[in-house]
């Protein structure tokens, strides 16, 4: 079987879509060796470079013209023979010939419809455009959780049948131990305190980091920020400046891969308290860590933390602040759930990933 991907996320993204696209490339070319797998984009870039090695891996470069992705792609794909394109970001090609081909396109959130607020009136109307127009043309859509088939249908009026919700994985870092050097040099290196909870993702309103700034403020508690910045930080700031928390909140840059897993491992508690997910690749980052996560109580989030996780809501500060200060005075119970969460999060390992996505294309041929 010989199956091609849009690309643009995978060599151009460096965290969610992008970490989606490079996990989801190799996990099938690893457990399904015998298939060709095509990258499709204009061009590639070291991301994904180590994927790339692996002789059933090949990038295919689309032709040049304005909006090639949307009018050349298609084409390009079932000139190399495809049985199937897989569009891995909610998009699809506009344009193909008339040689049958196959199509799925996985569907990350429709976040942009339930917080319009956080979207300019165009993006907001681009999106949805493209999201229909994919939907109608796929012949499966891969949901990354139920809650985003559930507002797939919603949304985008789709029949459930023609939905499959696959979930998501994550890099290995994780699952692996790193060696000791590195973990000295993590500590040293980002001055880590003895003691801290840790938030990783974009640092944007939607993420709710305001609130965890709010509940930890007069507890003393360390909190560790991983995560790029937007205009969002500057509230965040004031805060900061205001409460005198400067001591007490450390944001960090320039963390690798492997830094973050060292440092997921570190950390006494995870906070997640965002206000809508399409799934929460951080939680399983954290589960697969052994780190017991605190998350929010809506959207998808209970799905990717398990029943072991501790939940909040994510509107109240004095509910996080509660949550927080059970779980730092209580190693015990940090340790009892962080055990069954690992146990949990096993389900989101590559093999059966893999084998759920294999079967969805057999199905569709």
């Amino acid at each position: 079987m010989k199956i091609a991907f849009d690309a643009k996320r995978f060599f151009h993204n460096t965290s969610g879509l992008g970490n989606y696209s490079r996990d989801l490339v190799r996990i099938l070319s690893e457990y399904f060796p015998d298939n060709q797998y095509l990258l499709l984009n204009k061009n590639k870039s070291d991301r994904g470079a180590d994927i790339l090695q692996n002789p059933n891996v090949q990038f295919v470069e689309t032709s040049k013209g304005s909006m090639s992705r949307q009018f050349k792609m298609g084409k390009d794909t079932q000139k190399s023979g495809a049985d199937i394109f897989h569009g891995l970001s909610g998009e699809l090609p506009l344009k193909w010939d008339k040689k049958p081909i196959k199509k799925v396109v996985t569907i990350h959130d429709l976040i942009f419809v339930r917080y319009p607020q956080y979207y300019s009136f165009f993006d907001r109307k681009i999106h949805l455009w493209k999201f229909k127009k994919a939907a109608q043309s796929a012949d499966k859509i891969i949901a990354i959780s139920e809650q985003t088939k559930n507002d797939i249908i919603q949304y985008l009026k789709v029949p459930e049948n023609k939905i499959k919700v696959i979930y998501q994985g994550c890099h290995k870092a994780f699952k692996e131990q790193q060696p000791e050097d590195l973990i000295k040099a993590t500590k040293e290196k980002f001055k880590l305190p003895e003691r801290f909870i840790l938030n990783v993702g974009t640092i944007e309103e939607r993420k709710n980091l305001l609130n965890v700034l709010k509940a930890i403020n007069g507890t003393g508690i360390p909190l560790v920020v991983i995560g790029r910045k937007t205009g969002y930080y500057k509230k965040l700031e004031t805060f900061i400046r205001k409460n005198k928390l400067e001591n007490q909140v450390h944001f960090l840059e320039g963390v690798s891969m492997d830094e973050l897993a060292v440092i997921y491992k570190f950390a006494d508690i995870f906070i997640y308290p965002s206000l809508f997910e399409g799934f929460g690749i951080p939680v399983i980052e954290a589960l697969f860590s052994k780190t017991v996560a605190i998350t929010s109580n809506i959207s998808s989030l209970p799905e990717a933390g398990g029943k072991n996780s501790v939940y909040i809501n994510p509107e109240n500060h004095l509910d996080i602040q509660s949550k927080i200060q059970f779980l730092w005075d209580n190693q015990a119970e940090r340790k009892r759930r962080a055990d069954l969460g690992f146990e949990f999060v096993q389900k989101f390992n590559d093999e059966p990933i893999a084998q759920e996505l294999m079967n969805l294309y057999h199905e569709i041929l």
